[in-house]
């Protein structure tokens, strides 16, 4: 059991990403309903309504006031559910409160759950999306008062998240989502990335048009610009984010072979001297791809770890059926396959062709694929 002290944060064991937490007679009971039907969580209630069954069913339980626990909560878990009244949660989670970026989601639940109300970090913290799936579990009704969602439009600082973009500056985040809820004209100028960003059952509104092309975007004019693109913009470009949110899509992979030993500096160094020629972010890499012969390779692990890539290999046999323009004996005679990095890049990237076929430098050879997204 938790024991609540004044100027202590107690000790919690975190099993999942989410507390449920209870002070109640029926918030206990539908404490209990959200723990064993939703999945990542765990469950908190005062020692009072204990059933004997909580260390069975990983149930912490606590002593004095709820209001203690929230520190620790807010230190481990990235949505807090409170099953207690609004105005309550109001003033015990106050002077917890630092950034929207950092904060969790607080969703509330009134204690005969019928109404979820997302409380904190309703976009960055997940909280509407997570009032949206407690709402359904217990057929109550979900309250969200975000303009974007009750508007039904692009939730500015969530644009492409399902899909791994990523902004380069959240400078602009708050001007920008101001045009788009006040239905000024808004341009989604998209280079690249994938096109279903829309997820609504309503027309995307009238103020929102698309663009394949900043320059097509200028001639029709616009107040705020959302730009999706894996491409390092021009001096002469960078206007359009006066009052704009640059994306970067997760749509770059990169085909990598190596000398057995390589450094992970080096290899890092050839990774963002290749994508500064190219005037590619390295914020739109997905991924490392290779040979199996280097699943292990030390160097490669280390950069994939260092920018949060996904590592993919392939047998000698998978990189032969990829028809490549720099077929080497000498890489078939060490490896068994034709190729590495060009045939890997292809493989994991799905793209017809290369934007880079093949760059050897010192130890390292990369070839660099964009994933077509249409």
């Amino acid at each position: 059991m938790i024991a609540l002290q004044e100027g202590e944060v107690p000790a919690v064991t975190q099993r999942g990403d989410y507390a449920v937490v209870a002070i109640t007679k029926h918030g206990v009971e539908l404490a209990r309903k959200l723990g064993s039907s939703f999945q990542n969580s765990d469950v908190y209630y005062m020692s009072k309504f204990e059933k004997g069954d909580e260390e069975d069913n990983g149930i912490q339980l606590f002593s004095g006031s709820v209001r203690l626990l929230l520190p620790a909560l807010f230190q481990h878990y990235k949505g807090i559910i409170i099953i207690i009244s609004l105005g309550a949660v109001v003033r015990m989670i106050a002077p917890l409160l630092k950034d929207k970026k950092t904060d969790p989601g607080v969703v509330v639940v009134d204690d005969k759950g019928e109404n979820v109300i997302s409380v904190l970090s309703g976009h960055i913290g997940g909280a509407n999306e997570l009032t949206r799936e407690i709402a359904a579990l217990l057929k109550a009704h979900p309250v969200i008062t975000t303009a974007s969602d009750v508007q039904k439009t692009i939730p500015v600082d969530l644009f492409g998240k399902r899909f791994g973009w990523v902004w380069d500056s959240a400078e602009k985040l708050t001007p920008v989502s101001a045009s788009v809820v006040n239905e000024e004209k808004v341009a989604v100028i998209q280079e690249s990335g994938e096109r279903g960003w829309w997820h609504y059952d309503t027309p995307i509104p009238e103020n929102i048009n698309s663009y394949s092309s900043i320059e097509e975007a200028e001639k029709d004019g616009f107040q705020a610009a959302l730009v999706v693109t894996h491409r390092l913009l021009k001096e002469e470009e960078k206007h359009v984010l006066n009052n704009g949110v640059l994306y970067r899509p997760k749509n770059i992979v990169l085909g990598m072979g190596c000398n057995r030993g390589t450094s992970a500096f080096e290899i890092e160094s050839v990774m963002l001297e290749t994508l500064e020629e190219l005037q590619f972010s390295v914020k739109s890499v997905r991924a490392i791809s290779t040979i199996d012969l280097k699943k292990d390779e030390e160097g490669l692990l280390q950069v994939a770890k260092k920018y949060g890539l996904e590592f993919s290999y392939y047998t000698p046999e998978e990189l032969n059926e990829m028809e490549i323009k720099n077929p080497s004996e000498t890489v078939f005679k060490y490896t068994g396959a034709y190729g590495v990095s060009e045939p890997a890049a292809l493989l994991k990237s799905g793209a017809s062709e290369l934007y880079l076929e093949k760059k050897k430098s010192g130890n390292v050879t990369i070839s660099v694929a964009v994933i077509p997204y249409n």
